[in-house]
């Protein structure tokens, strides 16, 4: 991949996760907003929207930090583990998904199990939805390696917002995060070119 098509990968994505996580905080924020517009405050109100704006650019970047951070240990792994890389990482997809649940719920202070239930598994279903379109429009040895991205390098990404106390930055985190990572993951062999002969044909019919 050339600079130019790097360039366009990174402006892209980062302002994805600006405009998303914007976009979201006038849902999961609206008291920082409500102190704005009860009286209309106009510099205060642009204030708070380059604030969002920028965690969001802010967060694009730790995505995209974790996008190139697995490549590397992708290939590493590969290099290494060589036919024991899969299962590697098939083990710490599941010890993921399990630190999002039982550690989590451990830590929390008279918290429904129920809640982190329900947060890893979503993050597993899309996951999964997004491992088998990268396997659809790659080979289907992409299944893994994507699954292990969208769950186990997203987890590690989110950290930052899990260790805080309020549940409304949790959720601002991972929005533009799970949308940055699903976009640079699907986007990266369309960049390089490297897609299976099927989706080829698709693309072009």
């Amino acid at each position: 991949m050339n600079s130019r098509k790097w360039v366009r990968m990174f402006l892209t994505t980062l302002l994805l996760g600006g405009v998303l996580t914007l976009i979201s905080s006038f849902f999961i924020k609206q008291d920082a907003y409500a102190r704005v517009f009860h009286p209309f405050q106009g510099l205060e109100f642009l204030g708070v929207l380059l604030f969002f704006a920028g965690l969001g650019f802010i967060f694009s970047v730790i995505s995209q930090m974790g996008f190139f951070a697995y490549l590397t240990i992708h290939q590493f792994g590969l290099g290494f583990f060589r036919s024991l890389w899969m299962p590697i990482q098939v083990g710490l997809i599941g010890f993921a998904l399990f630190d999002l649940v039982y550690f989590r719920y451990q830590s929390a202070d008279g918290e429904s199990f129920w809640g982190y239930f329900f947060t890893a598994l979503v993050l597993f279903v899309i996951a999964l939805l997004t491992a088998a379109q990268k396997a659809k429009e790659t080979n289907r040895k992409a299944f893994i390696p994507a699954l292990f991205f969208m769950v186990v390098v997203t987890t590690i990404e989110w950290v930052p917002a899990l260790r805080t106390q309020g549940f409304d930055y949790v959720t601002l985190m991972i929005i533009p995060l799970v949308a940055c990572n699903i976009y640079q993951l699907l986007l990266l062999h369309r960049l390089t070119g490297n897609r299976n002969s099927s989706a080829k044909k698709a693309s072009t019919s």
